[in-house]
């Protein structure tokens, strides 16, 4: 073994550096760097048991829990590569990924063992015996904590090298059909180090984790914190109730969150006996995948007084390509940042492959240490999404003066209307800043004249009186040109919203549900 120590083997010297500190918890248990260490040996010789070799794929259908940790440090010993699948998909996506990804094994939470148990018969590489199950016990699975007790809790013998695959990833789909994505140890250790200055994490820190551990967002900053040394507490994806969280941030004394604008605002407008929980423990936090505006800003650093609040652009794919850090989150509103530490100069190209000037918009292009490896089976895939070695994510963005980047929005969702370009960002931003606006998603919609009609999906913050259509379109006049005011506005509840396991809104989804069937956008 040369070079970095990846995340299953740094465990290891966790467990001799930290005898004492909790490495992770839940509401129910609680284990210690020593007894992490034991039980990820455990599971990684139980797994080797079944006959997988290194390199072959464990498929992961669980919930946020201890036990979706423990195998992904157990892959990481082992040089087997997980395979993380989102627990809200259906049968037939699941069918789609396990066999996409040649897994041979299967971790599977109980309650969704119905679901797998219907296309059991359809998954072509998986034995009968190599079904495992977290929780109730189920015919036809072994169960978790049986299956890792038969097994010794000595270091496994195998050589992992850094540049060995670790993770298969799959996308969310914003654009279509999910595309795995094959991820090393070595992409993933730049991510940790370079986070820990980035970011200024240490061993003292505690971070409550509450984005889906199917999700490049929780590979990345869980285990950043288990890599140095300190302590995570997990959280269930599917339950954000406010005021629990507000209790567990005063209970466990979290420093640090990684969470998206909707449980931001979730938090903001907790029940006020819930908002008097003591949160002064929170030393940073962090928004992604969707902007941050100016008013949210200013209610979260008035809430959690004294904290460092970052917000951070990146992909699956290229890992973090740029930070905003504290200091400039006023002075730099609506922007990304610029380059985290170790990723090269950031490439915006026009259409010609060249370099926009300042303030220009172009297709932004990235290459660092953390960037993936390519698409699992898709090299021509792989091929069109680098130009000379830079990777782009379809992201259209442009660059101050200074330095600091914007993003402007996804290449995809871009509409063209009446033969002008509108990106819905800029579009969604203005209708944000309606007081009786919560949320909002702008698409394109066919249109026979127009040939997209600009379209606002708006989710009122009193859903009992949402402001009318023309209340919006008129409240747009004059913060935008007239090409891009919408000529509709549809009132969503919350859960109509499509969006990915981190909050992303699927506007494709959007366009797809709504376009009206005879292909023409109607008013209203």
């Amino acid at each position: 073994m040369a070079g970095w120590l990846n995340l299953g083997q740094i465990l290891k010297v966790n467990a001799k550096k930290f005898p004492s500190t909790v490495a992770l918890k839940d509401s129910a248990r609680a284990f210690t760097y020593p007894e992490t260490n034991q039980r990820v040996n455990r599971l990684a010789h139980s797994l080797l048991a079944l006959g997988l070799e290194k390199g072959d794929k464990v498929a992961v259908f669980l919930e946020n829990c201890i036990e979706i940790v423990e195998v992904y440090l157990a892959t990481a010993k082992t040089g087997l590569v997980i395979v993380p699948i989102n627990f809200r998909l259906i049968g037939p996506d699941v069918e789609y990924i396990v066999n996409d990804s040649d897994a041979k094994a299967m971790v599977v939470h109980d309650e969704f063992t119905r679901t797998v148990d219907a296309i059991r018969p359809n998954l072509k590489n998986i034995a009968p015996d190599r079904y495992i199950v977290v929780g109730q016990k189920r015919q036809g699975y072994k169960e978790f904590e049986e299956f890792i007790t038969a097994s010794p809790d000595s270091e496994p013998e195998a050589v992992v090298e850094p540049q060995d695959t670790w993770i298969l990833i799959y996308t969310s789909g914003t654009t279509g059909k999910p595309k795995g994505v094959v991820r090393s140890h070595e992409s993933h250790i730049a991510f940790y180090l370079i986070n820990a200055v980035d970011f200024g994490f240490n061993e003292h820190d505690v971070c409550l984790n509450i984005m889906p551990l199917c999700h490049i967002n929780s590979t990345y900053f869980t285990f950043t914190f288990t890599y140095l040394g300190g302590s995570v507490y997990i959280h269930p994806a599917r339950s954000f109730r406010a005021e629990e969280i507000l209790s567990i941030i005063e209970k466990e004394k979290i420093s640090f969150i990684s969470l998206i604008p909707t449980h931001y605002s979730l938090l903001l407008n907790a029940p006020e006996e819930a908002r008097k929980s003591k949160v002064h423990s929170i030393r940073k936090l962090l928004c992604s995948s969707a902007p941050v505006h100016k008013a949210m800003k200013l209610a979260i650093l008035e809430f959690f007084p004294g904290v460092e609040l970052y917000e951070a652009y990146g992909s699956t794919e290229a890992g973090i390509v740029t930070v905003l850090k504290p200091e400039y989150q006023m002075k730099k509103l609506g922007s990304i940042g610029f380059e985290s530490l170790g990723t090269e100069f950031i490439k915006i190209l026009g259409e010609d492959g060249k370099e926009v000037g300042v303030g220009e918009i172009g297709e932004i292009y990235s290459r660092g240490p953390m960037l993936f490896d390519g698409y699992y089976k898709l090299p021509n895939k792989t091929a069109s999404s680098f130009r000379d070695g830079w990777f782009s994510a379809r992201d259209m963005g442009k660059r101050d003066e200074e330095g600091f980047y914007y993003i402007v929005d996804r290449k995809d969702n871009m509409i063209i209307t009446g033969g002008e370009h509108v990106y819905p960002s800029e579009v969604e931003e203005v209708i944000y800043g309606h007081p009786g606006v919560m949320d909002v998603a702008v698409v394109g919609l066919p249109h026979e004249k127009w040939g997209e009609a600009v379209t606002a999906f708006v989710i009122p913050k009193n859903p009992a009186r949402p402001p009318q259509e023309q209340e919006i379109i008129d409240f747009c006049r004059g913060k935008m040109a007239g090409y891009k005011r919408p000529r509709s506005v549809r009132i969503l509840r919350p859960e109509e919203m499509p969006r990915t396991g981190t909050g992303k809104i699927l506007h494709r989804i959007l366009r797809e549900r709504y376009a009206p069937a005879n292909g023409a956008a109607t008013r209203g």
